[in-house]
């Protein structure tokens, strides 16, 4: 083999392990979400724009149920706007 097909050939095999960790890591960031059942804030949130915490129940492709929590704007936030 000569130096360019070594080269060629290490570039390929390096492209395809990007390749390979881009689509794992895109697999792994998509939630299962087959139906949303709720979405809420806790509660005791004041008619002002604050960041709550937020809560959405849902159910995956085995209908099992799962809770995402996050934090978010508080809905009063996009009120009259």
């Amino acid at each position: 083999m000569n130096t360019k097909t070594v080269y060629a050939a290490c570039l390929f095999a390096a492209l395809n392990i990007c390749t390979f960790a881009a689509r794992a890591e895109a697999s792994a960031s998509q939630p299962d979400i087959q139906h949303v059942v709720s979405v809420t804030e806790d509660a005791g949130s004041s008619a002002i724009c604050r960041i709550v915490n937020s809560h959405l129940t849902y159910l995956d492709s085995q209908g099992q149920q799962h809770v995402f929590d996050y934090r978010k704007f508080s809905s009063h936030c996009y009120e009259g706007s």
